[in-house]
């Protein structure tokens, strides 16, 4: 009897542990927005910088009830580009597109890439990388660099947002 009570007690600890983790795991959202210029040469790698993307990693973490040293893990769940000018365009014009992060002292690395860009759409879901991004989250800001390659001509500008999502896992209690 006192076996399936200690049996019993365990398991109970483990599920509220569980719960508990899950407190911890929490997603940040960040946007910014990057112009593609019309004098973009055709089947041409070229590179478009985003503005620097501020983190407030300091507060974010702090309203999820964790610190920067309580941080496991941070990974790229999602990253989103939307066309908002011109209004009827589409990503006909793009062949191929890769995403790098960077961040002040950290090496650039890619996070996310579509090679086969679908032509009639406005709105492009990129694949995402596995890299733990902790490092580059818990700085102040990143920079986003992106590797595009058109495939047809452009006579406007195409400005883009782009929206992306980070999972942050952290430790539970500091444990």
């Amino acid at each position: 009897m006192r076996k399936i009570l200690y049996v019993f007690s365990l398991l109970t600890l483990l599920v509220s542990c569980d719960k508990i983790d899950d407190l911890t795991k929490f997603n940040l959202d960040y946007e910014t927005q990057v112009t593609i210029p019309s004098s973009a040469g055709i089947n041409l790698p070229f590179d478009v910088l985003t503005p620097e993307t501020e983190t407030d990693s300091e507060s974010k973490f702090n309203s999820n009830d964790t610190r920067k040293d309580l941080i496991e893990e941070i990974k790229l769940t999602q990253l989103q580009l939307v066309i908002t000018s011109p209004s009827d365009a589409d990503f006909s014009f793009l062949e191929s597109i890769e995403v790098y992060i960077s961040a002040d002292g950290l090496e650039e690395i890619k996070i996310a890439s579509k090679l086969d860009v679908p032509e009639t759409v406005s709105i492009l879901d990129l694949e995402v990388s596995d890299a733990d991004l902790k490092e580059y989250i818990k700085k102040d800001s990143y920079n986003l660099r992106l590797n595009t390659v058109t495939d047809e001509a452009m006579s406007q500008d195409h400005e883009i947002d782009v929206n992306s999502t980070f999972f942050v896992d952290a430790k539970i209690l500091g444990l």
